[in-house]
């Protein structure tokens, strides 16, 4: 097809590029986009950044029906971002993904101005959550002296969050009542070197926090009663200390019974004995 000469400039680029794509994949196998129109069936739900130099399929050698994706600002999971959730419900039910990857790179813009003190509008909303991961890794942070180092580790950190908070959604939650559901994993992508690193995130520390974040009635029923025995338990380790400690505490002495003033002894008129005091 033919591109028209009225074609802008900077348009007529794009579309003798695709142009070209379709001749080379052509070239490969004459029926590719026949079989492309059947529908898809990717293995693969990609979360990535959107950061124009960490193409998902290009990256991860995959190609067209291969990956579904999604991407945003700082590869973000959020619960309440609708976009989000309808390309993972959709990619979880439907499509029946096997694997679902959350996809940081170093050297994140995102991530540098969550880290920064600047502010940079509406953005800072949506930068929020980075700072969240911030918070709950203060420590560690604050324990890298050199500044890449530091921001290295928190593009590490915010990944290892996001996948968590993928666990939390009802979407993969009720995902794992079934069989075979799919299998989580964060990464991060070296501009630098084109390495995908694999984190080997896990999310079974979030099992204790199963009567939280599981919408289920049982699991909450067993996970609120195993809750209270804990803190029925730590309460008694707390109240042991304290009651043996008033055991041991000096008792009052006793009266000497000697020092009372004794009774005298009369009887009555029906021979029956009265005390009272001399």
């Amino acid at each position: 097809m033919d591109i028209p000469k009225t074609t802008p400039l900077h348009m007529k680029r794009i579309l003798e590029g695709n142009r070209r794509w379709v001749k080379d994949q052509l070239a490969k196998d004459p029926q590719y986009f026949e079989k492309l129109a059947l529908g898809q069936k990717p293995r693969y739900l990609f979360i990535g950044c959107s950061d124009s130099r960490v193409p998902g399929s290009g990256i991860t050698g995959t190609g067209p029906g291969e990956m579904f994706t999604h991407r945003n600002i700082a590869n973000l999971v959020v619960h309440t971002d609708m976009n989000l959730l309808s390309v993972l419900q959709y990619a979880v039910e439907v499509l029946e993904v096997e694997v679902i990857m959350v996809v940081g790179h170093y050297g994140c813009g995102g991530v540098a101005a969550a880290a920064s003190n600047n502010q940079y509008g509406l953005i800072d909303n949506w930068l929020t959550n980075i700072r969240d991961v911030i918070r709950l890794h203060e420590t560690e942070l604050l324990r890298i002296k050199d500044d890449e180092e530091r921001l290295r580790r928190l593009v590490e950190l915010n990944v290892i969050e996001q996948v968590r908070n993928l666990a939390k959604t009802t979407i993969i939650q009720n995902a794992r009542k079934r069989q075979n559901p799919p299998k989580l994993h964060g990464l991060v992508y070296d501009i630098r070197e084109g390495i995908l690193k694999d984190l080997e995130v896990s999310t079974e520390d979030l099992n204790e926090f199963q009567h939280i974040y599981q919408r289920d009635k049982a699991v909450l029923t067993a996970g609120t009663q195993v809750l209270l025995e804990k803190l029925q338990q730590e309460d008694n380790d707390y109240q042991a200390p304290a009651a043996q400690q008033q055991e041991e505490q000096p008792q009052p002495l006793a009266a000497d019974a000697s020092q009372e003033e004794p009774a005298e002894l009369a009887l009555n008129s029906n021979g029956k004995q009265t005390g009272r005091r001399a």
